[in-house]
This record gives structure tokens, C-alpha cells and sequence, in this order.
């Protein structure tokens, strides 16, 4: 494969690039947003759908919990490939004007099969991150998209980690239906942005000339990486959401029953976004100067380092100051990831390859639930942070081995 396949054969003006970061950003930040805001709430809206049973309304919870993660996975290659044919743009609108739909349609729903249903056509819709990520990693020159996409990514971080915190806010003040309108009227303004602010020249590809699988594949120069990078992204999501089951049970834990467990439950929940939306521009920034994949092994370090004294906190202060290295530590990992997807993949098929990172960061969310819940069920809540720390050992290994020989390529 030659060199200047990695490269943007028509350069785009910095201003235009610059313009699109500032809306996709506010798109990633909304699009996160409006995944993680209904968490807090979910559950107890469910029950005033029916009348269930303890085990009943954990299975209806856990379903719709974990829904749209699940279609995510499947239908991200899809809108993958379409974006590689018809544009990222398209994608962009697509994805938000669909979020809103399904949104707003939950603030009617009378039956929990609709809610869960419409969680499912909710991840059907999904693919706003990856076709950001993909559109601003075909504009940006790869010596600055390490920082680039750094700060885009703190979009969808910091709204994932904030959505619940705001969401049970908004549902105290107004109520759950209320709730579900505002966030769909938030993601129809992300439409609009897109739509008036987001710039992107892009010629339609024939259908016969749309690559395969096999030939997607056969165009990156290092398939090796590229597909350890999808793992990684896997662990990294499974890592982060592990401890999500048993977190405010953990606060409510070490805070022994205290009327503000809920209050706090959602600062410690949101403290990671905060650092985040600081730090992972800087690293990113860092990460272009001295190598990418040294600020992600960096990364990894740091995260064991922090989730093994989780595990020991004897007071919630405590634990949201660890909470907040755990931010710094997110904000080494997966910019990293997509800058070295972007500095490593070809543009003609970024789309493809963003959609199956997606794909990979969608299982993540719903494997890492499942190992908290089933490693604090067999042990204790302390557990769950130290199996945590492993999963993150595991993936410093993996990464460590993937890019011992190929410093040079990534970076």
C-alpha cells in the first residue's frame, strides 16, 4: 500500500475544519448526552408502567438498559458503509434526527414493550460518534489529529458521564415524561447544527465501486493494528461501564444509608467527565508530539493505579478524588485510539472502519455491566474495582504488544 493512500488527496482549509470541530463537538456532547441521560430514571419509570414483581422489573431494566448497545453493535458496519458511498454528512443528520424521534416517542409510551422497543430503533439510529470521528479524521492533517480528535471525543465522554447527573436533575424538577421531550428537543437542535454549521465536500460513490469487507481489509497497511485497536476500544468501554451496576450502591455503601446518597452518587458519577473535558486535548495535543501509543500505555498505567485504591475508600470524598484521576486517565485512552485509527487508515475507508470501533465500543458498554454485576454478586462491591484494574492490565499487554514493533507507523 503506498503512503499517500493515508493521506486526504484535497486538503481542507483550516477554517473549515476548525468550524466543523466546534459543531460536531457539540453533537458528540448531546448524542452522549441523550444516551446516558434516562439511566438514573429508567428503571423506576418502568415501574410506574405496570405493576412487576423485584425480578420482573430487573429484567425489563436490564433489557432496556441494554438495547440500544446491542442493536449499536450490529447496525454500526452498515451506516459504515453507507457513509462511505453517500457521505458523513448524511450519516450525521440521519442518526440525530432519529435519536430525537425515538426520544421524544418515549415520553408517550403505556407499556414497557414499547419503551424497550423503542430503545431498539433507538440504536438502530445510532452512529453520530462514528461518523464524526470518521468526517473530522478525513479533514484534520494527521500531525494534528491526535488533538483534534482528542477534543472531539471529550464531547461524547463528558455527555455520556454527565447525561445521568443532569437527567436525574430534570427528572426531580419536571418528571420522567417531561424529561424524555426536553432531551429529543436537545438532539432536533444537534440536527439543525449539523445541518447549518457542519461542512463536508464529498463525491457519492457507485455501488459497484463500494469496497467489500475483504477489500476494506486488504486497504490498511497494518491490519494488525487496526483490529487490536478495536479490541482495545472493547475493553477499555468494558472497563468503564463495569462499575456502572454497583456505583451508587457503592456510594450508598461507604456513605452508610445517608439521606444524600443520590446526590452524591451523581457528583461521583459525573467527576470523571470533568477532567476529561480538560485533559484529553493537552494529551492529545502531547500524544502527536512524542507518540500517540505512548500516552495510551501512559493511560493504562495510570487507570491501575487509580482503581486499585477504589477499592479501599473509606469516605465518598475519597472516592470522587480517585474518580477524578480516572477521568485523566479516560482522556489518555480512547482519543488515542481514534487518532491512531485516523493516522492508520486510509480516507476512503474511514467511515467503515469508525463504524466497526463503534461496533466494539457498543459491546463494551453491555459486556462491562455484566462483569460488575456478576464479579459483585460472587464477591463484593470492593471487587469490582480491582477486577477492573485487571481488565486494564490486560489491555496494556495487549497494546503494548501490538505497537512494540510499529512505533513508527502509528506515531
Amino acid at each position: 500500500m503506498t503512503q499517500n493512500k493515508n493521506q486526504i488527496s484535497d486538503p481542507v482549509p483550516p477554517e473549515i475544519w476548525h468550524k466543523n470541530l466546534v459543531a460536531l463537538w457539540f453533537g458528540m456532547f448531546m448524542n452522549g448526552l441523550g444516551f446516558s441521560e434516562v439511566m438514573p430514571f429508567l428503571s423506576l419509570f418502568i415501574a410506574t408502567l405496570g405493576h412487576y414483581s423485584s425480578s420482573q422489573l430487573s429484567i425489563y431494566s436490564g433489557l432496556a438498559f441494554s438495547a440500544s448497545f446491542i442493536v449499536t453493535a450490529v447496525v454500526s458496519p452498515i451506516w459504515g458503509s453507507l457513509a462511505d458511498r453517500y457521505g458523513r454528512k448524511v450519516m450525521l443528520l440521519r442518526a440525530s434526527l432519529g435519536m430525537a424521534v425515538c426520544l421524544i416517542l418515549m415520553g408517550f409510551v403505556t407499556a414497557v414493550w414499547q419503551l424497550i422497543a423503542l430503545r431498539f430503533i433507538q440504536g438502530i439510529f445510532s452512529g453520530y460518534m462514528s461518523n464524526a470521528n470518521a468526517l473530522l479524521a478525513t479533514q484534520v492533517p494527521k500531525r494534528e489529529s491526535g488533538k483534534a480528535l482528542g477534543i472531539l471525543t471529550t464531547g461524547n465522554v463528558s455527555g455520556t458521564l454527565f447525561g445521568p447527573f443532569i437527567g436525574g436533575i430534570l427528572a426531580s424538577v419536571f418528571s420522567y415524561r417531561l424529561t424524555f421531550f426536553i432531551t429529543g428537543g436537545l438532539l432536533i437542535s444537534v440536527f439543525f447544527v449539523t445541518l447549518f454549521f457542519v461542512k463536508e465536500h464529498f463525491t457519492p460513490v457507485a455501488k459497484e465501486d463500494n469496497l467489500s469487507t475483504k477489500q476494506v481489509i486488504s486497504e490498511l497497511s497494518n491490519v494488525k493494528l487496526i483490529f487490536g485497536m478495536f479490541l482495545t476500544t472493547l475493553i477499555i468501554q468494558a472497563s468503564n461501564f463495569s462499575i456502572s451496576p454497583i456505583l451508587s450502591l457503592y456510594v450508598k455503601e461507604i456513605m452508610h444509608n445517608s439521606p444524600q446518597v443520590t446526590f452524591y452518587s451523581g457528583i461521583v458519577a459525573a467527576v470523571p467527565g470533568i477532567a476529561t473535558l480538560f485533559a484529553a486535548p493537552k494529551l492529545g495535543a502531547l500524544g502527536d508530539r512524542i507518540g500517540t501509543s505512548k500516552i495510551m500505555l501512559g493511560g493504562f498505567i495510570f487507570a491501575m493505579l487509580v482503581y486499585i485504591p477504589m477499592a479501599f475508600v473509606t469516605n465518598v470524598w475519597e472516592l470522587m478524588g480517585l474518580r477524578f484521576l480516572i477521568g485523566i486517565s479516560n482522556a489518555c485512552m480512547l482519543p488515542a485510539v481514534q487518532a491512531i485509527l485516523a493516522k492508520n487508515t486510509p480516507s476512503n475507508v474511514t467511515g467503515r472502519i469508525f463504524s466497526w470501533n463503534q461496533s466494539m465500543q457498543a459491546a463494551g458498554n453491555c459486556i462491562g455491566p455484566i462483569i460488575g454485576s456478576i464479579v459483585s454478586s460472587l464477591f463484593d462491591y470492593s471487587s469490582v474495582f480491582i477486577s477492573t484494574a485487571l481488565l486494564v492490565f490486560i489491555n496494556f499487554l495487549l497494546v503494548l504488544n501490538e505497537t512494540r514493533n510499529e512505533q513508527r507507523s502509528v506515531n
